[in-house]
């Protein structure tokens, strides 16, 4: 199996439309004003090399590159974008296609040479789309997914349990596809701090801080085992979510009331396409400077708007008063298909 990692896609897909930036730090992000309050959507590897990563707020992306051309989010051109490579993945012979966002994927195929299908991968991407990529090759999905980053840019490198620990052992757990700051850190506790070290951790001894299921499958990712087959079943959002940042701190309970009530409203046209009934709703508040907290509640399932919107507003009752908020976010959780996949998220032991 194999990921496919478009490399730098966003800055990519600008430099096609505008050539003359190439070799430029790029930094996209919120509408490319950095006197607005915005963060990165994703900076060229130019704009990286002075610190850049996204999720930064763009003012201070801005001040550690003060040439960098900054640039406004568009996602219907990332998006356009992203449909062709996919396409151009599903073309490849006997290739079966796992999206896992815009600009990656995983490709599982049957080859007595998957560095030449690799290869293969890369000129379609390139001859089709103008873009390169990076891919990385694996035993399970786990492994093809970190083998990838040693491919970058627009190479390809093979990660197999032969390999696995001879290039991961000695690297910090949190270079694990999974594993975040805080969970490496809950780790370090433990005294595990490198890979090497979670793949010879007893898997039972990591249920007390991690719980039954995480903590063996932590064991799990450290050894790069998991699943082994790429699937294709179409991805089914679990949710949708819209969130809005404020370029005025919101301070009164009426500005508060109507900006829940027009995410509400956005949420539930996203959701309305859906045909699936609301089970659950999560209110996201950042409030000044940059403190952030989350409010969720299940709900009975309903198709019912008023409903879901007075559901939303009595979350919103726990917002603090007196404080002043620079962002809220609305995430409205549905139903599942039968058929959907199961295990939607690589964090929860596969797919």
């Amino acid at each position: 199996m194999l990921h496919v990692d478009l490399d730098q896609f966003i800055a990519a897909v600008e430099v096609l439309r505008r050539p003359e930036l190439a070799g430029k730090p790029i930094i996209v992000g919120g509408r490319g004003d950095p006197t607005e309050r915005a963060v990165v959507s994703t900076a060229s590897y130019e704009a990286r090399a002075f610190g850049v990563g996204s999720g930064m707020p763009l003012r201070i992306a801005a001040r550690k590159v003060p040439d960098a051309v900054i640039l406004p989010v568009d996602h219907e051109e990332y998006l356009a974008a992203s449909e062709t490579v996919m396409a151009t993945l599903r073309s490849q012979p006997g290739a079966v296609v796992q999206v896992l966002g815009w600009d990656e994927a995983f490709v599982g195929t049957e080859t007595a040479d998957p560095e030449a299908y690799a290869r293969q991968i890369q000129a379609a991407v390139l001859d089709r789309t103008r873009l390169h990529c990076s891919v990385g090759i694996g035993d399970t999905l786990v492994r093809a997914k970190n083998a990838t980053d040693f491919g970058k840019p627009a190479g390809v490198f093979r990660l197999t349990a032969a390999n696995w620990l001879e290039v991961m052992g000695e690297r910090p757990t949190k270079a694990l596809w999974g594993v975040g700051s805080k969970v490496s850190g809950r780790l370090a506790k433990l005294g595990i701090n490198t890979v090497a070290e979670l793949a010879a951790a007893d898997p039972q001894g990591l249920v007390p801080e991690f719980g039954p299921k995480m903590g063996p499958w932590y064991a799990e990712l450290g050894r790069g085992d998991g699943a082994g087959t790429v699937d294709d079943t179409p991805w089914v959002a679990r949710g949708h979510s819209r969130e809005t940042t404020f370029q005025r701190d919101l301070t009164e309970p009426v500005q508060v009331d109507e900006a829940v009530r027009e995410l509400t409203a956005q949420v539930l046209k996203d959701v309305a396409a859906e045909g699936r009934p609301v089970i659950g709703l999560t209110l996201k508040v950042r409030y000044a400077p940059f403190t952030t907290k989350t409010h969720a509640k299940k709900i009975p399932e309903t198709f019912d708007r008023t409903e879901v919107l007075a559901r939303a507003l009595d979350l919103a009752g726990a917002i603090e008063a007196g404080r002043p908020i620079r962002l809220l976010g609305l995430r409205a959780e549905m139903t599942m298909p039968d058929d959907a996949r199961k295990g939607h998220t690589p964090t929860r032991g596969g797919w």
